[in-house]
């Protein structure tokens, strides 16, 4: 009887353990998860501050043609869905 108390008493400290740690963890990940959000809201910020130090948005190079395969302005692609309705 005394093996089957000494048994539960450890079962019952091994699961405070480990509920304990479970509950670190989750405060850690909540931290964790909080330092990225806001990290990446500054990436956000200090992208927009130097592209505006630089005078202009991002560079993306242009394939030669390009323009003229655009179309002529004021002509626009409708899909046939949207006028079925």
């Amino acid at each position: 009887m005394t093996v089957q108390w000494l048994v539960t008493g450890a079962a019952l400290v091994a699961a405070l353990l480990a509920w304990s740690q479970a509950r670190r963890t989750a405060r850690r990940l909540e931290q964790l998860s909080q330092m990225y959000w806001e990290l990446k809201f500054q990436h956000g910020e200090l992208r927009v501050q130097i592209e505006r130090l630089t005078g202009g948005g991002p560079r993306v190079p242009t394939p030669p043609g390009a323009s003229e395969a655009a179309g002529p302005p004021g002509e626009s692609f409708v899909p046939l869905a949207s006028l079925k309705r």
